[in-house]
């Protein structure tokens, strides 16, 4: 076996297909974001300015945010020592995981080391638990959902998205002796449409099935408190498990579920994904804590980044260019093809100092790769009025197709 050979061409598929990622060099500006610099050669880092950074109400960057971290770092140093029960567990977590569950309106939650993981370890070990469990998801679930559903070992039947009949369908077929599990996000974030909640929860109550909704892409943006579409919609209620990112609008680093005690429990004494991991270092639970708290009692920064999104919207469509719908904060702009995507991205970058990564399979489906842009509060009018002026050159220059996409 040549190992260097098959190594070679499995990267060598990437480059033939156009999908072959490559990561930028960058410096955010602290205070000062979306202005970063970007380290692409030998003359020193060249200013430019970030459109794809899912810290999307820039609480990174947030003065209360910045302000915890350097206290807690100063208070109790840099890790936290272990796993949750070999010396990881501070107050800091305990605060945190409260605050949490008050989001949410939930009696409990657990803190993990990301969003990936919260989702792999929760829905791997619920399904376990369960004797003969039947997931059931939506065909666009996050990659972290499908994983844990597969290492859970469960039968799982997928729905058509957002297709609430099809769901029915499936629950229908199931036995009813058997445990069921809906597992679906709020906001999706490469299409930037919205579950279908309440209709679906209609259907658990109906199937005697419990929810799962990941809200990574909503926590912090949407509701009265920052709770997510659960929230805004008044339906966190009827949610048995809610789970969120610490590392999108609360702008740090981590991941978490919601739910009873009774649940929380459960997922904290079975699963693998928590119990063997060292936790998050104390000083990012304290950012995550202060941000958590600000977004609790400010609507400021979710109002701004709205904003700022239907402009760019608009902007780009008075355009002709081809955004797709999206009824959220996520601005996506089709292209269909990987290696016209990275084309565009590249020239951003050289020539007008923009920063947008291409997004291409299995991210998207083959065929409907895109560029995606999170406009926060704290890009100007200037900014997507530049960006726009940009993006039509670049697309009269490669003869991109300029209908918009349906």
């Amino acid at each position: 076996m040549n190992y260097d050979q098959v190594f070679d061409s499995a990267i060598e598929r990437l480059h033939s297909e156009g999908r072959y990622r490559v990561f930028i060099d960058i410096l955010r500006n602290r205070g000062a974001y979306p202005n970063a610099r970007c380290f692409a050669g030998h003359n020193g880092p060249k200013p430019i300015t970030v459109w794809c950074s899912n810290d999307y109400l820039a609480m990174g960057q947030h003065p209360k945010v910045i302000a915890a971290m350097e206290e807690a770092l100063h208070d109790v140093g840099a890790g936290s020592g272990g796993t949750r029960n070999i010396g990881g567990n501070t107050h800091y977590h305990i605060q945190l995981e409260q605050e949490l569950a008050d989001l949410h309106g939930k009696d409990g939650a657990l803190l993990f080391t990301s969003g990936y993981v919260s989702n792999d370890a929760t829905l791997s070990t619920l399904a376990k638990v369960l004797p003969g469990c039947v997931i059931f998801s939506d065909e666009l679930n996050h990659a972290s959902m499908i994983a844990g559903i597969r290492n859970s070992g469960a039968e799982k039947r997928v729905f058509r998205h957002n297709d609430v009949e099809h769901l029915e369908e499936l629950l229908a077929e199931a036995d009813p002796a058997v445990p069921k599990l809906i597992a679906f996000e709020s906001v999706y974030s490469m299409d930037g449409d919205i579950a279908p909640i309440h209709a679906i929860c209609d259907l658990a109550e109906k199937y005697n099935a419990l929810t799962y909704i990941d809200e990574v892409h909503a926590v912090g943006m949407y509701g009265p408190r920052g709770g997510g579409i659960t929230d805004r919609d008044e339906a966190a209620h009827r949610i048995d498990i809610i789970e969120g990112t610490l590392g999108k609008a609360f702008g740090v680093m981590g991941g978490y579920i919601a739910a009873d005690t009774r649940i929380i429990d459960v997922i904290r004494s079975y699963a693998p994904g928590f119990i063997f991991t060292t936790s998050l270092s104390p000083v990012l639970v304290a950012g995550v804590l202060a941000s958590v708290r600000h977004l609790k009692a400010s609507s400021v920064e979710r109002e701004g980044q709205q904003a700022a999104a239907a402009r760019l919207k608009e902007l780009f469509r008075d355009a002709g260019l081809p955004v797709m719908n999206s009824t959220t904060h996520i601005v996506p702009l089709m292209v269909g093809d990987p290696v016209r995507a990275k084309k565009v991205s590249d020239i951003l970058l050289a020539e007008y100092g923009v920063y947008v990564q291409p997004i291409n399979f299995p991210t998207v489906p083959r065929g409907t790769e895109r560029l995606r842009f999170t406009p926060g509060p704290s890009h100007t009018e200037a900014m997507m009025v530049d960006l726009t002026k940009a993006l039509s050159e670049i697309w009269e220059r490669l003869e991109l197709e300029t209908r918009k996409a349906a």
